[in-house]
């Protein structure tokens, strides 16, 4: 993920109440023994996975949707989806908005990230990409032949790839210009086989008593910053998945036909006031 996006206004300043710090304490306790459950369960069965079944998982990507359910529990956020998550091969494209981005998709429905490389070497977030799956590459026209290669060996596995177009997080409340260079390969791949595209808009509901950019990841915001004030909410909101019909990458001339395609989809989703760049 890349946090580069900057808004023109500050961060908005999030109070910190009465039973703040004990709602932190208690919650991130809690995500903490989740995710290391979840990597118990995984490292096994990818043990038996590898071996018998290559890239293909059969029985981890459960693992990482029950993982990212749970997440929601915790936090007390609600998650709900609309529209229909495509099942044949191909990629989802959506906004950024936050961290939470990654749970929220993989909550319904198993997909598999397409990162940049140096999300790999990352201390633990890095291990947690690799063990579940993430597809890492270099954002460079130049390397395209490379991606065109990886992209075909996951999506002949059935593997649906996900990416943000947008090339950043932002506070929510706007949809960026989408980048046209990773849909680049699907033109190529669809000689083989028939590809589709389906845009998603991510959309999150701050909780009552906060900004509504309370869930924003962006600009000079650090992790470990907005991860407190997450889980330090007294209240919280949601987040809505609206998945769009799926675009036939046939059905476009080129890579920024289908990217514009798919932005104009992915905007089209967001409340009225949401929309602009």
């Amino acid at each position: 993920m890349s946090v580069t996006w900057r808004s023109g206004a500050p961060p908005p300043v999030v109070p910190r109440g009465a039973g703040h710090w004990p709602r932190v304490a208690l919650r991130g306790t809690l995500l903490m023994l989740l995710l290391l459950a979840g990597v118990l369960v995984t490292l096994p069965l990818r043990l038996i996975e590898r071996p018998v079944y290559g890239q293909h998982r059969p029985w981890t990507p459960s693992i990482t949707k029950w993982v990212s359910r749970c997440v929601f529990a915790i936090l007390g956020m609600a998650h709900r989806i609309e529209g229909q998550p495509m099942t044949g091969p191909g990629a989802v494209v959506c906004n950024h908005v936050s961290w939470l981005d990654i749970f929220a998709l993989n909550a319904r429905k198993r997909v598999y990230f397409v990162s940049k490389s140096e999300v790999a070497g990352w201390p633990g977030i890095g291990a947690l990409a690799r063990l579940t799956g993430t597809v890492f590459i270099k954002r460079d026209r130049r390397e395209a032949r490379g991606q065109t290669t990886i992209f075909a060996e996951r999506l002949g596995l059935g593997h649906r790839l996900l990416f943000f177009p947008e090339g950043s997080s932002t506070d929510g409340m706007r949809v960026l210009s989408f980048k046209s260079t990773l849909f680049e390969a699907f033109f190529t791949l669809n000689k083989a086989q028939t590809m589709q595209v389906q845009p998603v808009t991510v959309i999150y509901r701050a909780p009552s008593d906060q900004d509504r950019r309370f869930y924003g990841w962006w600009g000079d915001m650090s992790f470990g910053g907005h991860l407190v004030q997450v889980l330090g909410a007294a209240r919280q909101g949601g987040v809505t998945l609206l998945y769009h019909a799926p675009l036939r990458v046939t059905d476009f001339t080129d890579r920024k036909a289908l990217a514009a395609a798919a932005e104009a989809a992915v905007r089209g989703g967001m409340p009225q006031d949401r929309r602009g760049v």
